[in-house]
């Protein structure tokens, strides 16, 4: 029997563990302050960096070594805020000169070539700008959905010996292709499971889920942030961002769940442990 990506870390094959990611640092300055505030309770065991957003810069001077991956972005979701590519790549630009508000926008108008060049630009500057890059996750999963796009986003962890997400990997039925046998083909190292933290709603329901996590190495997702009137103006999800927050931050009912749910926390650079010294 292969062993579990738990067994490979010095767990029993029955240990859960849980990455508490919080994504979206970069995003903006409410973001920026949330997710590092997250990070240094020790409750988030890791963070994302969404490079090409204006606040990335300012992400990386608070930077002191916490465990961040980079969060390759080819959308620019909101209405009135928007951020475009790195590289010089005409085919990931909408109309108004910023990355495609919508997966399928992207998606029909993407060239293979300069989403491969874009994404591996991001990774290379956030190592310039001196993170030690943990792992590697997607925007809006947009890199996970089509199999050309997937084939960049291992390309890109092959290269850079970094552990991925994988959401909905384990459902080939919906991705439309085996997502997990790939990945695993390839060497790639990923976690088992995301859960998404903001989508459960109440404490109770997270205390729930948690507690009713299967064996193996589960990411929760959130996207921290603090309230402000920037956040408040650009975000249409921004009570969500700020209750993220208050979970870890505020009321400390994060802590409290993973505890009584009896989970181990770790962090994605044990993964990486895994594809650079085993």
């Amino acid at each position: 029997m292969t062993a579990s990506v738990a067994e490979r870390l010095g767990f029993d094959r029955d240990a859960r563990l849980v990455i508490v990611n919080a994504d979206d640092l970069g995003l903006c300055h409410a973001a920026n302050v949330g997710v590092y505030e997250c990070l240094r309770t020790g409750t988030v065991t890791s963070a994302t960096l969404m490079v090409p957003c204006p606040w990335a810069r300012d992400a990386a001077a608070r930077y002191r070594g916490e465990d961040v991956g980079v969060h390759l972005t080819v959308n620019a979701e909101w209405e009135r805020y928007r951020w475009g590519p790195i590289t010089h790549s005409p085919s990931l630009l909408d109309g108004d000169g910023g990355f495609p508000r919508t997966i399928e926008d992207f998606w029909d108008h993407a060239d293979v070539d300069e989403v491969r060049r874009e994404c591996r630009a991001q990774v290379e500057r956030a190592i310039l700008w001196g993170f030690d890059v943990s792992h590697l996750d997607a925007h809006m999963d947009t890199l996970l959905l089509r199999p050309e796009f997937f084939d960049v986003y291992l390309e890109l962890a092959v290269d850079f010996r970094l552990p991925v997400r994988i959401a909905g990997g384990s459902h080939p039925a919906r991705l439309g292709f085996p997502a997990s046998e790939v990945a695993e083909d390839a060497g790639v190292v990923f976690v088992d499971r995301v859960l998404a933290a903001r989508r459960l709603g109440a404490s109770t329901l997270l205390e729930e889920r948690l507690a009713a996590l299967e064996p193996g190495v589960t990411e929760l997702r959130l996207h921290p942030a603090i309230d402000t009137p920037e956040l408040r103006a650009l975000a249409g999800d921004w009570e969500a961002r700020v209750d993220d927050h208050r979970l870890v931050c505020g009321d400390g009912s994060l802590a409290k769940a993973l505890k009584d749910a009896g989970v181990t926390l770790v962090g994605y650079r044990a993964l990486r442990d895994l594809v650079r010294f085993a």
